[in-house]
């Protein structure tokens, strides 16, 4: 396909794809990004509500919520980023190269991959879900509830992989408006039901964690319904056919190039949360409901950057596609700043008036000291976690994400292993653990960002 020259035509007379060719990086990134940036900050805010409707439940339902809310996320970083990342940066390229044919058999791929997903983690949460919850220290009430949600939660989970998959194939052709519609309208379905079914309201039975977990599935599998509807309707990019069901073995192995290493970067960012959760919880519940709660926030923060990443992964595959590296690297850089200065602002605020998130959920003095020593250890690099997720989501669209996965892995380490010395070696408190953490959030953003420098992106140039 030939980009049009930049300033030849104004952006609403140009495809999506000529846009992502030429148009400049900062505007056409802000374009992009705005509609998921605010529906991902709406959805974040269905976590929010969450936890802020089993605070009423009281300390053991937020510790069970925060042992569990690791493998929701994990479903959906894996879903949204990393498989449905490098599903986008295969719709993307495949666009670049201007094969519409194999973009439309694309789709197909993808709710294979979705429904398979969903299965196998269905299948692995009852195979050794309840023995690894067994194995914590915890209060019998607060495995009891975990398991209540994980049952539910992972019942479902083909629904939140629907979801997320989906979404990620419109990205993939530069259609970001329509799914965050969508988003935006489940979190207006979400947060009011998930409060009716948590608290009990308009008559409803009160079902405590259970009814957290049965609105995060009612709501994603009604969000993939409209998603799969509008694809198959006309007037698309693409459009899902009957004609192009045809499963190639080729097309798997161009997303799983990409995310199957892709997928060890939240897999690790996951692991992380759940190690330090049975670390901290060696401290008692209080300082585990503490964490859970400031923990989110990171979580929060990962959507927000989310909106920018989805962004970068269309434009840089689109560029990668047409062999324009040198433009796919400026938006990078002009992304990774982006979600730099979200992040950092944010961490920076909190960590210094922590209050204005940890005193939301709780007012528990040991909970709320936990959470906001966290903050104030943690907060002032989170610049480094959005600048590092936001190359991550890059460097799947430029098809080499080999740097941001070791960079992850580096993070693991530091984070956990320093973690687990300074707890159990040394018999040191909750603050040497949150200064581990940060560390390795802090080499994570660094080590990422050094790799697209030295030309990581570079090397995926002749694999196109």
């Amino acid at each position: 396909m030939t980009a049009s020259a930049p300033g030849t035509a104004p952006p609403a007379a140009m495809t999506r794809t000529e846009q992502m060719l030429s148009r400049p990086a900062l505007p056409l990134i802000l374009a992009m990004a705005a509609p998921n940036a605010i529906a991902f900050l709406v959805q974040g805010s269905v976590s929010m509500a969450e936890v802020w409707f089993i605070g009423h439940l009281g300390t053991a339902a937020l510790a069970a919520i925060a042992l569990m809310f690791p493998g929701l996320m994990l479903m959906q970083m894996l879903a949204n980023g990393a498989i449905g990342g490098a599903l986008s940066s295969s719709v993307a390229r495949a666009l670049g190269r201007g094969r519409r044919d194999q973009a439309e058999a694309l789709i197909w791929h993808g709710v294979t991959i979705a429904v398979a997903a969903g299965g196998l983690f269905w299948l692995l949460w009852w195979l050794v879900g309840a023995a690894l919850l067994n194995q914590l220290d915890v209060t019998p009430a607060v495995i009891n509830d975990a398991l209540i949600y994980g049952h539910i939660l992972f019942g479902g989970s083909v629904a939140l992989w629907l979801m997320g998959i989906i979404a990620a194939i419109y990205r993939g052709m530069g259609e970001m408006r329509f799914p965050a519609v969508v988003i935006v309208l489940g979190a207006f379905v979400q947060i009011p039901l998930s409060g009716a079914l948590i608290l009990g309201w308009a008559g409803l039975p009160q079902l405590g964690v259970a009814g957290a977990a049965i609105s995060v599935v009612l709501t994603m599998g009604l969000m993939a319904a409209v998603l799969l509807v509008r694809l198959a309707g006309n007037g698309q990019v693409l459009q899902l056919r009957l004609s192009s069901l045809t499963l190639q073995r080729g097309l798997f192995a161009d997303i799983f190039r990409v995310g199957a290493l892709a997928s060890l970067s939240p897999v690790l960012t996951v692991l992380a949360i759940a190690a330090v959760n049975v670390i901290v919880s060696g401290f008692g519940a209080a300082a585990l409901a503490g964490y859970g709660i400031a923990a989110r926030l990171e979580f929060l923060l990962i959507p927000m950057v989310f909106g920018i990443g989805a962004a970068m992964t269309a434009i840089v595959g689109t560029n990668m596609g047409a062999g324009q590296v040198a433009r796919a690297e400026q938006v990078g850089w002009t992304g990774g700043a982006l979600a730099a200065a979200l992040t950092g602002s944010v961490g920076l605020l909190l960590a210094i008036a922590p209050g204005l998130w940890v005193g939301l959920f709780t007012d528990d003095p040991e909970t709320f000291a936990a959470g906001a020593r966290f903050l104030q250890i943690v907060g002032p690099v989170f610049l480094f976690q959005g600048l590092g997720l936001a190359l991550y989501f890059g460097s799947q669209g430029a098809g080499f994400i080999q740097w941001p996965v070791f960079a992850a892995l580096v993070r693991f380490v530091v984070a956990i292993g320093g973690a687990s010395l300074v707890a159990y070696g040394f018999g040191f408190g909750l603050d040497a653990v949150y200064a581990c953490i940060a560390a390795g959030m802090l080499l994570f953003g660094a080590i990422t960002a050094s790799a697209l420098r030295l030309g990581a992106w570079r090397r995926a140039l002749p694999g196109q």
